[in-house]
Parts: structure tokens; sequence; C-alpha cells
């Protein structure tokens, strides 16, 4: 898939290079490595993003738009929405504004997480993508 950055890209072909279970294996994984939010940043303060099937909160610091900061918290006890965010944190942290607005939308697709997780769910993650790109508009 070409427009992603190749921290996003590299995510995409390790799920590509595993079958069924190994990915929400991998999915797991990644849930289990979402950072914490930093202190100056309260998840009150964050947008919630009500498509995900689990309390979501995300925050797109564009002040620098060469080195887009994104920040998301979830529930330890979600971990579907906690991977997805990850994905998008290790994808696209710290990217410039207009490589993360190239990204295009259905990128999550490539993952082939469709017959492992429900379409709701992936529907969360277009969610998140969607509302960082408003946010860089």
């Amino acid at each position: 898939m070409t427009d992603m950055p190749d921290s996003l890209a590299e995510i995409v072909a390790d799920f590509a290079a595993v079958e069924g279970q190994d990915k929400l294996q991998l999915l797991l994984e990644f849930s289990r490595e979402l950072p914490a939010l930093p202190d100056h940043l309260q998840q009150e303060a964050m947008e919630p993003v009500p498509e995900c099937q689990s309390p979501l909160f995300l925050a797109v610091d564009a002040s620098d738009r060469d080195h887009v900061r994104l920040h998301f918290s979830a529930p330890p006890e979600a971990p579907t929405t906690r991977g997805f965010a990850s994905i998008l944190h290790q994808g696209l942290d710290g990217r410039g504004a207009t490589e993360i607005l190239d990204v295009p939308d259905d990128f999550y697709s490539a993952l082939g997480l469709a017959e492992a997780v429900s379409p709701l769910r992936l529907r969360g993650m277009s969610a998140m993508l969607t509302r960082i790109k408003r946010h860089l508009r």
C-alpha cells in the first residue's frame, strides 16, 4: 500500500505475515504497548471517539506540523480498541501532518482483521483516523 509512512507500512506488513488467531495475538501485543498519557494531558481534555465499542479518547498536538504528536486513552479491559490505538500511535506519532493526511482512510483493511474482528470494531479504527485527519485539516 502506498502513501503510508514506513512505520505504518511495516505494521501492515507484520499483520499480513500472520494468519487467523495470530493476527489477534499481534493485536493484543500492540494493546500492551499503548503508552500512558503524559502527565500534562487529562482524559477529560481529550476528544471522545464514540464510534469505538469501548471508551476511547484521543488528542492531536499539531503545534509542530512536521512532528504531530498523537495521544490515546483506552481502558486496559478493551484490548481491541487499545490495539487499534497503539497501531495508529506507533505508525503515525511524530510524523508530519501531510504524511498523516495522505494515509488511505481504509488502510486498516490491509491488516486483514476483518475475519477476526467485528465490522463495528473496525469502524472504530476508521473513526480514530478520521478524527486525527480532521484535527490536522
